[in-house]
């Protein structure tokens, strides 16, 4: 159980789950904002007081319980918005265990929605009326429907009396699944007690004031965008400001725009959010931003955080009243609820420039800064209570600081597991190391330790192995992503195959027609070609340029190389260029 202070508006006392927090806000503070949706990015249409939040919530878990949904899992299938909210905690209080996920827009999301169903022994699909409606009219006809019972939410409605048991903090307050590379999710299995521990160190490390506010454009049903834009600001009594994903993608400046309009204090994104801002700026996109001295927290994570876009959005917004400080890189994933570490918002942040080559010999050498160096950013520390160490991936021995090994996790914060896989869950939660006691969680990302800090180096599977040295794809997908003008940030995938009788090293790009008409194809090609030479001196085997949104990438924009390697290898991919001869080049139009 978790202890939350006086300073955060709910008097001294133990708290246990999110319900329990819910309940002393909707006493302490029945008045005060909880969230507030966005509906265009721009316009507020909708806002819960912690009062409404609570009633509404127990209205939903009296119906749910009617409904015989208790004790049992359900998907909760909801578009952005306050609704989600809602149909969440209505189901912790029933004691129904959510798993939340992505509406789906195409035929293979459907497909990964009913291997998600199956996997979670759900039947019942909870939504929205429009997105029901919308499902059964596009995708019915789909076998993967059959049998699923998809259930209006909203419609859920009954008399907000407390629940006839409240759950407790080893209960299970929802499964995140897994937004990874392959079509196989899994189920990370999130008790009420890790919740509230992430939130407390996430706290800690980037504390929320009582004057704090919050931001966020993340998708709700994903772990981050759950943590940063729902639970923390619960946790810390504080308003969150929430707006779609795709009203951020579609124009940028309103992610910053309410950071300046709200005076928020804290909000999260991937790196290549930072990213769209400044090329939105760079391109007239971003006037009329407004202040954003308000800003303490500005969260990187969730993919390799760069340190160019670093230095660029700092430089860009330096004129808006955006503090250096504020920036904070982490390093987070599911299986540990979200936060494992994070920079401290103290001092602006600073690259550590190592060897490349002695990188790729899993060493690190740190050396001047030169164009020939390669900048690395600390993913920051640890807060008491979680343990991060770097271990050897085949001795299982811990490695020593500048050494590169899988990065291991203990603590609170970590899931109890997979649902319904207990080899896996043995295998990745229940790992033990020589010479240490107690079990981790194995990542399967790699890193080092420096000075006390985690620097992240890439996925373990991911690894290009070429003539002995190990390669890390995001650094060769840096490289490709700066070849010519308007290529769009994490809009590359880099992988290697085998055929049999060697490793080949394979780029897709994916481009708009805009892009092309900048750097034709069979240049973009060469100029692809020469550049991965130069900097790291390998030959490219196959370049495809695909189309923009061909590339598989995960809910948060991070892209999926397993699954693009499969797609690959299946024939997939339609390129509008190659450099393979018996490729067609066209042009887009």
């Amino acid at each position: 159980m978790t202890t939350i202070g006086s300073n955060r508006g709910v008097g001294a006392g133990v708290l246990g789950t999110l319900p329990d927090l819910l309940r002393i806000r909707s006493e302490k503070q029945p008045d005060a904002t909880a969230y507030v949706f966005l509906s265009d990015g721009e316009t507020p249409v909708e806002s819960l007081t912690y009062r409404e939040l609570y009633e509404a919530a127990l209205g939903r878990a009296a119906a749910l319980a009617e409904n015989g949904l208790s004790g049992r899992n359900a998907v909760l299938a909801f578009p952005s918005g306050l609704e989600f909210i809602r149909t969440l905690l209505g189901c912790m209080y029933a004691g129904v265990t959510a798993a939340p996920v992505q509406v789906p827009r195409r035929a293979d999301a459907v497909r990964r929605l009913r291997r998600i169903v199956d996997d979670a022994g759900a039947t019942t699909v909870l939504t929205t009326g429009p997105v029901k409606h919308a499902l059964e009219e596009q995708f019915g006809h789909l076998p993967e429907l059959t049998g699923t019972s998809l259930v209006d939410g909203a419609e859920l409605t009954g008399p907000a009396g407390e629940p006839a048991e409240w759950p407790m903090p080893q209960d299970i307050a929802l499964l995140q699944y897994t937004s990874g590379s392959t079509g196989d999710p899994k189920g990370a299995v999130i008790t009420h007690a890790n919740f509230l521990s992430n939130a407390a160190e996430t706290d800690a490390l980037w504390p929320c004031e009582p004057d704090g506010r919050v931001v966020s454009w993340l998708p709700m049903f994903h772990d981050m965008g759950m943590l940063f834009g729902v639970v923390l600001p619960l946790w810390a009594g504080v308003p969150s400001v929430l707006m779609a994903p795709d009203s951020f993608i579609r124009r940028p400046a309103r992610w910053l725009e309410a950071i300046a309009r709200f005076r928020a204090t804290h909000s999260a994104a991937p790196n290549f959010a930072y990213e769209l801002c400044v090329r939105a700026a760079v391109e007239g996109r971003m006037t009329g931003v407004g202040d954003l001295s308000s800003w303490r927290v500005a969260a990187n994570g969730a993919e390799p955080v760069r340190w160019q876009t670093i230095r660029e959005f700092v430089r860009t917004f330096a004129g808006n009243g955006f503090d250096p400080r504020a920036m904070c890189p982490g390093y987070g994933l599911a299986e540990n609820t979200l936060k494992a570490t994070g920079s401290r918002p103290e001092r602006p942040t600073r690259p550590l420039w190592v060897s490349p080559e002695a990188l790729g010999e899993g060493r690190v050498e740190v050396v001047p800064e030169s164009s020939a160096a390669t900048p690395l950013v600390s993913s920051g520390v640890t807060v008491p209570g979680t343990v991060v160490r770097v271990v050897d991936p085949r001795t299982r021995r811990p490695s020593p600081p500048d050494q590169v090994g899988e990065v291991w996790i203990s603590g609170p914060c970590v899931a109890m597991g997979y649902w319904g896989r207990p080899q896996d869950s043995e295998k990745t939660f229940r790992a033990t190391a020589h010479g240490v006691p107690g079990t981790f969680l194995r990542t399967g990302d790699l890193g080092f330790t420096h000075d006390g800090e985690l620097y992240i180096t890439g996925r373990l599977k991911d690894v290009i192995i070429r003539r002995g040295r190990n390669f890390y794809p995001q650094d060769i997908e840096l490289t490709v992503e700066s070849v010519a003008p308007n290529l769009h940030p994490n809009c590359t995938a880099a992988f290697s195959v085998d055929d049999g009788m060697t490793e080949r090293l394979v780029v897709v790009v994916e481009v708009d027609g805009r892009a092309l008409r900048a750097t034709p194809s069979p240049e973009l090609v060469e100029r692809i070609t020469t550049a991965i030479w130069d900097s790291h001196r390998l030959t490219v085997d196959d370049i495809l340029v695909v189309r923009r949104g061909a590339l598989s990438k995960t809910s948060s924009g991070k892209v999926q190389r397993r699954a693009c390697r499969t797609r690959y290898l299946n024939g997939d991919f339609v390129p509008v260029a190659r450099n393979a001869p018996q490729a067609q080049v066209v042009t887009l139009p």
